[in-house]
Formats: C-alpha cells, sequence, structure tokens
C-alpha cells in the first residue's frame, strides 16, 4: 500500500511519520514544500505537486486547512475510480458534504475521518479517528488508521465524523476559554493563578487538559500545538453547527467571538492557549 499524505503541517507530518513507521509506503506534498522536506529523513518520497504523490493508485490522505483548501488540491486530481480517500481535515457539516460530493464525482470512496488530538498525539500515533463512511472502506483504511491513532471510532455513514468532531471541539474550545478566565481572573484578583490548579486537582472537575493549558496561560508559554487560527476557524464551523442543530448558540458565538478576537490581536500563530490574552491579564 503506498499512501499519499496531502499537507505535512503540524499535523500531518506527525502523520505521515507514523504511517512510515508502521510500513507503508508514504508519499508526501505540501503547498509549502519546506515543510514537507524533513519527512525525507523519515524515507517518505516528497513530492512538488499533488498529482504526483497520488500517481500510480495511492491512498489519499487529506489534512489541511478547512473544506475550501482541501477541494482546490483535490477537485484538479486524476485518479482511477475505486481510489480511497481518508479525508482527516475539520471541515465543517457543508464542507464534509461539499468534498463527498467530489468524491462522487471521481467515482472515489469517501471516508469523512476528522481526528481529535493536537501535535503531541499526532507525533505519538496517539490520535482518535472519528471514521464515517462505507462498510467496504473499513478494512483498506485500518492500516492507516491504526498507524496514527491509539482508537478508531466507526460511527455510521460519511459526514457522521465531521459532526461528532463539531462536538468534541465545542467541548474543547468552550473548555480553553473557560480556563483562560478563571486564570486571568485570578491574577487580576491578585491571586497566584497556579491556586486555580491546585483546588481542582483530585476533584471532579479535575481534568489533565486543564493542566496543561491552565500552566502555558500562567507561564506565557504559547508554543503552537493547535494555533489560534485553527481554533477561530473552528469555532466559526462549531457556531453554524449549533444553528444548524437548533440549538440556543450563545456559548457557541461567545467562544467563537474570543479566538476572533485572538486572531485579531495577531495571536493566529500561537497556541489556542493564547485566548487568555484576550481577557488581558
Amino acid at each position: 500500500m503506498t499512501v499519499a499524505v496531502l499537507g505535512t503541517g503540524i499535523m500531518g507530518s506527525g502523520m505521515a511519520r507514523n504511517m512510515r513507521r508502521a510500513g507503508l509506503e508514504v508519499r508526501a506534498w505540501n503547498r509549502t514544500r519546506k515543510r514537507a522536506d524533513p519527512l525525507a529523513a523519515d524515507d517518505i518520497a516528497v513530492t512538488d505537486r499533488p498529482d504526483e504523490a497520488i500517481a500510480g493508485g495511492s491512498v489519499v490522505v487529506t489534512m489541511m486547512y478547512d473544506a475550501a483548501s482541501v477541494a482546490e488540491v483535490i477537485e484538479p486530481l486524476d485518479a482511477p475510480a475505486g481510489t480511497l480517500w481518508l479525508q482527516t481535515s475539520t471541515v465543517g457539516i457543508d464542507g464534509a458534504d461539499r468534498l463527498a460530493d467530489i468524491a462522487t464525482g471521481k467515482g472515489w470512496i469517501y471516508v469523512d475521518a476528522p481526528v481529535l488530538g493536537t501535535k503531541a498525539p499526532a507525533d505519538n500515533g496517539t490520535l482518535i479517528v472519528l471514521a464515517s463512511g462505507p462498510a467496504a472502506a473499513r478494512d483498506p483504511a485500518a492500516p492507516i488508521f491504526d498507524a496514527i491513532g491509539s482508537r478508531t471510532l466507526w460511527l455510521g455513514p460519511a459526514g457522521s465524523g465531521s459532526r461528532l468532531k463539531l462536538v468534541m471541539n465545542s467541548w474543547i474550545a468552550s473548555l480553553t476559554a473557560a480556563i483562560a478566565q478563571s486564570v486571568t481572573t485570578a491574577r487580576g484578583l491578585g491571586l497566584d493563578p497556579a491556586l486555580f490548579l491546585d483546588v481542582i486537582t483530585g476533584s471532579a472537575t479535575d481534568n489533565p487538559y486543564a493542566h496543561v493549558k491552565g500552566q502555558a496561560m500562567i507561564d506565557r508559554d504559547f508554543t503552537t500545538s493547535f494555533s489560534v487560527s485553527g481554533a477561530a476557524k473552528d469555532c466559526r464551523l462549531i457556531a453554524a453547527a449549533v444553528e444548524q442543530a437548533g440549538v440556543n448558540a450563545t456559548l457557541a458565538n461567545a467562544v467563537s467571538a474570543l479566538f476572533d478576537q485572538a486572531e485579531q490581536q495577531g495571536l493566529g500563530a500561537d497556541d489556542m492557549s493564547a485566548v487568555a490574552q484576550v481577557f488581558g491579564k
């Protein structure tokens, strides 16, 4: 099996390396080639164009910013009917449907499979894969999903994965904003914000994520694991999905506005924990 990984940024590079470590032949392409070039040291073939990466009947894996960027790359490509396309980017409900239509037009087998996790899980092969698509795709997709993830959930028809990804990202974005508010409010009230993390430790409200992001906010260390820009994009998709679900979108819109503000303040390339800077302390 040869796998063409299209998009080798923070997430895609780690995914490609883990596929190669699992014994799969991997070709990689990225819009900015210098971000893909380091993969050559891992015995991954780096190509100048996406059509070179998919040549010869490769399985196609996409990991890009949004639905528009995926569609722009995939639409011109020519590959045989029956080509397996594993779409792992976060693209939202309408985006997933749009990409499914592109796959149908090409006669490709489309698996909507966004992943849960950031840079470290991508590097370590411990992502959670939210797969949705035809049952016939499960066996051929398994070696790839096993390489990049610790767990794969098959959720039904294509599009179900993107729907659950928005549900999960809604919780993550809201939690990040809540941690930021608690840390910065403690600081603003003249308290050591580390007390917040001390108090929740071992309680029913404790979770490892709060400590990772909370400590980053306390230290103002915003080394990127998942960017503010990516979170802002996802929050817009979440807000649209919440409204489409007929659910009150007050919280979704508020969280989205916070990440939009962080991006507008020039923090787009920083880790999403930098949303704490919006609170001003």
